[in-house]
């Protein structure tokens, strides 16, 4: 993974980051995440839906959306 660059400006002051486009999308990620767990509703759904064993093919999924 390519370091984490600093921009700054004229004084030297960091203004900016550059970041890998991998770290990038983790962040992002957990940032999902962490709002989502915000609602105790979604937080229960979600928790659900990790530990659910059951599901349909992807191809009848398709199916029943219409695409």
């Amino acid at each position: 993974m390519t370091e984490i660059q600093y921009v700054s400006d004229e004084t030297g002051k960091p203004i900016s980051v550059i970041v890998p486009i991998e770290l990038w999308r983790e962040i992002e990620s957990e940032k999902e995440t962490a709002y989502l767990l915000k609602s105790e509703n979604m937080r229960r759904r979600l928790s659900e839906a990790k530990d659910r064993q059951t599901g349909i093919p992807f191809e009848e999924a398709l199916e029943k959306l219409g695409i």
